[in-house]
């Protein structure tokens, strides 16, 4: 580790032009460059995803796996079975390898229906969704007056409609607490406000916790054909339909399954992500983040005498 820091602090240094004697998290910071520890425990926790990536008959697998067993049968190659003295001759790493990824992947399931070729959403519903993004050539005085223009023009269109609902949201962050909050409005109306609050979750997190939230209240209005969802950073919606492997799909397979049984419900039915950027304070997403940014959640520790 020492030698890794004093790789990583020469190249901070090398980047930025500062003196010998600067601190090493300063410069991290100024130069965007994660903490060497870090880095190297998110790639332990990306490995940590390679086994459960194998086939279900593998022996790795029914080596790591501690479900409950289908049949009357326990499983007696499970690590789970296995006593003190078995234990010790297995290998350290693959024990331990077992009992982190269950904490830190808890949902992660590769042959998860939603993810496997041929009923993924995405080839299914090709043309029931959409994304509407402002052309990155623009200049940035012309790109926002295009997008409060086709932003008005979407709710002059929908708007009187009562089969079409408008979910926007938003998530920020203050003293480590995640705020989500979500407006819902049908026929021009406030139907719905909701807001969350979690302690340590990033951004992203709450964000697909937000639209999941979202999606799941609108599809259970049967009168409903379309969805529009807006937000600030249409990124996160990369996550909902992204099939690789990552620590959100938790939220994902709940949007998918909502978004198979809506789009199956009606051959009519559609989705549309719109994006808003926070700065033009477009009317509507103006009222969510203000909403957002007005709470000031104080983060309660448990004490002895609780």
């Amino acid at each position: 580790m020492k030698i890794l820091d004093k790789m990583q602090r020469r190249a901070a240094i090398w980047i930025l032009g500062t003196f010998k004697t600067s601190p090493l998290e300063d410069i991290e910071a100024i130069a965007r460059i994660i903490p060497i520890r870090f880095h190297l425990q998110k790639i332990a926790r990306r490995l940590l995803i390679c086994p459960f990536k194998l086939p279900t008959n593998h022996i790795l697998r029914n080596l790591m796996d501690d479900s409950p067993p289908l049949s009357n049968i326990p499983n007696s190659h499970s690590i789970s079975s296995l006593t003190n003295c078995q234990r010790t001759i297995a290998k350290g790493h693959l024990i331990d390898s077992c009992i982190k990824a269950h904490g830190i992947f808890p949902s992660f399931s590769p042959l998860n229906p939603e993810f496997s070729s041929g009923s993924h959403i995405i080839d299914v519903f090709s043309d029931r969704f959409s994304f509407n993004l402002v052309n990155k050539k623009e200049k940035e005085k012309e790109k926002d007056k295009i997008c409060t223009q086709e932003l008005d023009d979407m709710i002059l269109c929908n708007s009187s409609s009562p089969h079409t609902a408008l979910v926007i949201t938003d998530a920020s962050i203050k003293k480590d607490i995640t705020t989500s909050i979500l407006h819902i409005h049908i026929v021009n109306r406030l139907l719905t406000k909701t807001v969350h609050h979690a302690s340590f979750v990033i951004s992203m997190e709450a964000e697909l916790f937000a639209i999941r939230c979202g999606i799941n209240q609108v599809c259970s209005n049967e009168i409903i054909s379309k969805i529009i969802v807006v937000m600030d950073s249409i990124h996160a919606t990369r996550k909902i339909f992204d099939s690789n492997s990552h620590p959100f799909q938790l939220h994902s397979t709940a949007i998918l399954r909502e978004l198979q049984d809506f789009f199956n419900s009606n051959p009519n039915n559609s989705i549309e992500f719109w994006k808003c950027p926070s700065h033009l304070k477009w009317r509507f997403y103006h009222d969510v983040d203000k909403d957002s940014k007005l709470f000031h959640p104080i983060l309660f520790y448990p004490c002895k005498i609780s």
